[in-house]
Order: structure tokens, then C-alpha cells, then sequence
């Protein structure tokens, strides 16, 4: 992209007869306190939707109803841990195609707003932060750390590249790019830090490009997450006064235009606590307010979708918070992509300042109830520890955290045996901070109940010298926003039989998902299996679709908690003990049409004496039954 730094030479592909159109800019006027669109004034209104977080067959769909609301923009965030897995590994196929996802965009007449990072929380796993930067166990993330920098500077070197043709000024339609994200929230408050980014998106995306901070309202936050270069923008939900938040944006922006860049149309879900919702009045209201004084705002989020797979995120608020794997968000766009009442309400606002899109709201997707499918038992998880880590296990004196033996999702298995005997019942405990995020234990191969993160940390057992003591570490989803970001996986020290410390650690990093992919258990011959129903298994079973693969929603009726997959993809995580979210969205476009679809559950406490599944033709994301008894459905 030589030589388009002036904004003014059209892309070498190009048609020619561009070039007898004026130069496309998008500015601010400081005058008019507006944005300038080609030298007009121009306002969006905007809503968020995240790629990662809705399977592509859905992108045209869901980008239409956006469209349809009366939107002129999208706001986008791009995860770099979901485009660079390993260090130097880049991931842009499938659902990874951002550069597909931003033609779509266009195509509809969508503007966008890019979030490319590299920090985004999100509500996503580590911030959008890849794992792997904590192989340097004491780098500091989100700072002038060269190491963090270092790893910032290639992966830009890499994104950006893909962006800049799709810039205004290039003929594109990104018109904004945000720098970092609410960094002002971050303890580190590192200067250097954002003047380093602030350097690099100049050189990567050129000097016409409109870059912008987002923070929070409150003073401290829009100190230190702003810079000179980068237009400071806010964010506040419908509990906001308008006028006091957008007076706290005129702080630090005394002039142009006003912005708030995340306007809460919902939240978010976290495991074990009531679902959340907003009223559709009170967002139609704050949005109509906001309106009103001429500003821009862009609604987080328009559709949330879902966390598949282990990419949801977690919050810590005095303790360890993981979020759903539904991201409904209570948004106007529910979580399988229909339209609801507040996207009508919101839609109505907009059009008393536009003109709305000609042409009826496309309706919502088709939903179906296949019904009840049985399950058998495969094999527990001990039994197929040659399939899970072909490899073998890591030895190790002392336990090793996941970030050691590189393993960035999912489970580990940790070994040891009873160094002496344990007639009567013995405390095995582990210290504060010791076990991210559960930890399932065995004794020779009987379950003996879950150690957990800022919960139960020990639990009396009885045996022999000699017994093999198991312990299957989950991670739950890396913490996403505030000062925990370095958020270590697996067995975080020792654990302990009474007082003394056990040693002697077999350490198998299991990687499930690459056996899941490849067929198996399905294709593999079946394991006679000890009885028991207690502690981690796998779970097998097929359905077929009646000649059409449309939407659906797993029910877990008496499952405890695991992870689910249809024909190879991890659906994400259920816990319906635990709540609110009862069942899993299956987009259609995971199911087969004329031949089975194999469903593989690995259940990590206790399957029902009679293992089913029920597929509905909605979801239920509001029963907690184990935390909040005032949350009913």
C-alpha cells in the first residue's frame, strides 16, 4: 500500500474511473463537535457483534438484521488469541476469516468500527491475550514490557497489513479504529505503553486513520487510559445520567463529538449467579437521550452470541467469577440470532432521527426439537489416557501449572500415589490459589468429589500406600478484565495428605479436542467400562435430523457438569447444577443432513442413571439450583 498515505491514490485494484472522485476522509471537526464523512457531517449509530462468537453460515444473517434495525455501523473486535494459537501460528480460515467477515460488512453497507486490541476483554478468554505469553512467567502484561512488546509489535506486523486496504480512506469502510481498551481500567497506567501502540498503528495503518481510546466515566480511568493522538471516548449503560457521563467524556475532549462507545443493552452471565436482564424501555430511553444530544453510540452488545468451545472469560470481583457459555447478553439480537422486543423498541428510537432501511425485518432462524437422545457410556477418562496424551505424562517432583507444560485449554490429569497408608480419614488440601480452576480427584479410579477455586480446597479420603491419587484440572476460562489478567491454569502448588506435602507428580496434558476432531470416540471400538456413574467419563450417542439441520438447544436434565461436542465441535462448557444457563445453543450449522450426527459428552462429576440428552426449540438460561434459590424460572 505504498504511496496511499495521502489518501488521495486509489488502491492498485482499484477501477480506474475512481480516480476522478474526491479523496474519501472521515474526520473530526473540532468546530462542529461532530464527525466529518467525505467533509459532511455525519453521526452513527452503531451496534457490537463479534465474529468469533457466531458460526459463519450466520454471518450474512445476522449482519442483515443489524442493517435492518436502522444501524449505519458495526463495532468489532478482533481476539488475537483466536488468530494466533502458538507463538508465530496464525489461524485465519473458517470462522477465523476476518478479512470474509469485513467484506460482509461492506457488501451489506455496514461502516465499522475495528477493536483490533491487542488487549479487548470482551468477556473472552484472557482478555483476547494469547496463553502462551505466560510461558515468561514474570512478563507484565499490557505495559512497556519488552517481552510484551515484543509480542504486541509481530502480531500487529501480521493484523494490521489485512485492515489497512479496508480503511475509509482506501475505499473501505472501517472509518475508526480503537487503540487498546479501557486501559485506564489496568493498574499499570503505563504511558509508554499506549505511545509505543499509538507509534505502531500510525506506521501499520498510515496518518489519515482516526484512531480513539474507550474508558470508563470515572476520572481515574480516563487519566490514565487516554493519550494525546487518540480521540478519548466513553462508555456507560442506561443507568447513566446521560449528561454527567458525557460531561466527564468533555473533560478530557472538550471538543468534538460526543461518543459512547459501549451503551449496555444487557450483561453478561456469570456461573452460578441469577441471568441478567435489562428492560427494553430503560435502553430505548438512555438511547433516545443520547440521541438526542447529537451523539454517536454504539450499543454492546446488538447480538452477543455464544463462547464455544473454551473461550469464555472471567471476571474476578473477590473471588473467581467464570462466565457462561451463553453471551445472550439479554441483547436485541438473542443468542441464536432473533430478533426481540428490544431490538423493535431500539429500532423505533432510531427511526425518529433516520430513516430506517426499506424492507421487513428478516425473521427469526428455524428452531427445532429432535427430542430426547440416549447416551451410553464410552469409557471414564482414566481408562483412555493413551488416546488423550499420546505422548505420555510429563514427571515432575512438583506439581506443573498448565502455562510450564504448554497447554492453553481444557484439562490436565496429575498423578502421584499415597506415600503411606491412610487407615482413618486424612484431609487432602490444597492452600489458597492452588487450584485453577477445579480440580476432580480419584483414588483408585473411585471419585471422591471436586476441589475448587475460591471454593472447597480439601476433602477426606482414606487408603493405601501406594494408590494412585488422580486429580483432573480444568481450566474454566482465563480472567478477562482488571489486575488478575496473569491468570495461571492447573495445579498452582502442592497439595497436601494431612500435613505433608505429596511429590512425585505423573503430569498428562490431554488433548481432547484433536481426538474429538479426528472421530474419535465414535470411530474407535468400545471400551468395556466399570459401571459407576461418578467422576469423569465420556458419553456417546447419535440422532438424526429429519431431513433439515435447523437450530436447536441442548437440555442436560441431571447432568452435573462437562463439555459437549456434535460431530467434532465444542459446543462449550454446561453446568447445570450450577445455573443460570440450563441449555446449550447447537447452531444447524454443526448438524448433518442424512447421516448421524455424533454427540461426545465428557462429563466431569456424575451422569444420570439413565443418560439423555432433550433437544428443544429454545433455550432456558434462567434456573440456578444450587446458588441462588430466589432465581427461579
Amino acid at each position: 500500500a505504498a504511496g496511499l498515505g495521502d489518501g488521495l491514490k486509489p488502491p492498485v485494484t482499484a477501477p480506474l474511473l475512481q480516480t476522478s472522485l474526491p479523496a474519501r476522509s472521515f474526520q473530526l471537526d473540532f468546530e462542529k463537535d461532530c464527525f466529518l464523512k467525505d467533509g459532511v457531517p455525519f453521526r452513527y449509530i452503531s451496534g457490537s457483534i463479534h465474529y468469533a462468537r457466531v458460526p459463519r453460515p450466520a454471518w450474512r444473517d445476522r449482519l442483515l438484521k443489524m442493517y435492518m434495525s436502522g444501524l449505519s455501523a458495526v463495532q468489532v473486535y478482533v481476539p488475537w488469541n483466536y488468530h494466533e494459537p502458538l507463538p508465530g501460528v496464525y489461524d485465519f480460515a473458517g470462522n477465523r476469516d476476518v478479512e470474509a467477515f469485513l467484506d460482509l460488512t461492506a457488501e451489506l453497507g455496514l461502516l465499522v468500527i475495528l477493536r483490533p486490541g491487542p488487549y479487548i476483554c470482551a468477556e473472552w478468554e484472557m482478555g483476547g491475550l494469547p496463553a502462551w505469553l505466560l510461558w515468561k512467567s514474570d512478563i507484565v502484561l499490557r505495559s512497556s514490557d519488552p517481552a510484551y512488546l515484543a509480542a504486541v509489535d509481530s502480531w500487529l506486523h501480521v493484523l494490521l497489513p489485512k485492515i489497512k486496504p479496508r480503511l475509509y480512506q482506501y475505499g473501505g469502510n472501517i472509518i475508526s479504529v480503537q487503540v487498546e481498551n479501557e486501559y485506564g481500567s489496568y493498574y499499570a497506567c503505563d504511558y509508554n505503553y499506549l505511545r509505543h501502540l499509538l507509534a505502531s498503528f500510525r506506521a501499520l495503518l498510515g496518518s489519515e486513520v482516526l484512531l480513539f481510546t474507550t474508558d470508563d466515566t470515572r476520572a481515574e480511568d480516563l487519566c490514565c487510559g487516554t493519550l494525546q493522538g487518540l480521540y478519548a471516548t466513553v462508555d456507560f449503560g442506561p443507568g447513566s445520567n446521560v449528561t454527567e457521563a458525557f460531561g466527564a467524556q468533555r473533560r478530557v475532549e472538550p471538543k468534538g463529538p460526543l461518543v459512547n462507545s459501549e451503551y449496555y443493552t444487557g450483561w453478561l452471565d456469570y456461573w452460578g449467579e441469577a441471568h441478567s436482564s435489562t428492560s427494553s424501555a430503560r435502553v430505548a430511553r438512555g438511547l433516545e437521550d443520547m440521541l438526542q444530544l447529537g451523539a454517536n453510540v454504539n450499543m454492546y452488545m446488538f447480538h452477543g452470541g455464544t463462547n464455544f468451545a473454551y473461550w469464555s472469560g472471567a471476571d474476578f470481583k473477590d473471588q473467581y467469577k467464570p462466565v457462561t457459555t451463553s453471551y445472550d447478553y439479554d441483547a436485541p439480537l438473542s443468542e441464536a440470532g432473533d430478533p426481540t422486543e428490544k431490538l423493535f423498541a431500539i429500532r423505533t428510537v432510531i427511526s425518529k432521527f433516520q430513516p430506517l432501511p426499506v424492507g421487513p425485518m428478516p425473521s427469526a432462524t428455524a428452531k427445532y426439537a429432535y427430542g430426547w437422545v440416549a447416551l451410553q457410556k464410552y469409557a471414564d477418562l482414566l481408562d483412555v489416557l493413551d488416546v488423550l496424551c499420546t505422548s505420555g505424562p510429563i514427571h515432575s517432583q512438583f506439581p506443573l501449572s498448565f502455562e510450564a507444560i504448554k497447554q492453553v485449554h481444557g484439562f490436565v490429569m496429575y498423578r502421584t500415589q499415597l506415600p503411606q497408608d491412610v487407615p482413618d480419614p486424612a484431609v487432602l488440601g490444597a492452600p489458597p490459589h492452588t487450584i485453577c480452576d477445579r480440580g476432580y480427584v480419584m483414588l483408585q479410579k473411585e471419585y471422591q468429589g471436586t476441589l475448587e477455586r475460591d471454593g472447597q480446597t480439601a476433602l477426606r479420603v482414606t487408603g493405601r500406600a501406594g494408590d494412585t491419587l488422580d486429580v483432573l484440572l480444568e481450566n474454566m476460562g482465563r480472567i478477562s478484565f482488571g489486575a488478575n489478567i496473569s491468570d495461571f491454569k492447573g495445579l498452582l502448588g502442592n497439595l497436601s495428605l494431612d500435613s505433608s506435602y505429596l511429590s512425585n507428580w505423573l503430569i498428562y496434558p490431554l488433548a481432547i479436542d484433536a481426538a474429538v476432531q479426528q472421530g474419535w470416540p465414535h470411530s474407535a471400538l468400545p471400551k468395556s467400562s466399570r459401571r459407576g456413574r461418578a467422576g469423569p467419563a465420556f458419553y456417546t450417542g447419535t440422532f438424526e435430523t429429519p431431513g433439515i439441520a435447523w437450530d436447536t438447544f441442548v437440555k442436560f436434565a441431571g447432568w452435573g457438569k462437562g463439555q459437549l461436542w456434535i460431530n467434532g465441535f465444542n459446543l462449550g462448557r454446561y453446568w447445570p447444577r450450577r445455573g443460570p444457563q440450563q441449555t446449550l445453543f447447537v447452531p444447524g450449522s454443526v448438524l448433518h443432513v442424512g447421516r448421524p450426527n455424533n454427540i461426545t459428552v465428557l462429563e466431569l462429576e456424575g451422569a444420570p442413571l439413565t443418560p439423555l440428552l432433550l433437544f428443544l426449540d429454545q433455550p432456558v438460561f434462567n434456573r440456578t439450583l444450587s446458588h441462588t434459590p430466589a432465581a427461579t424460572e
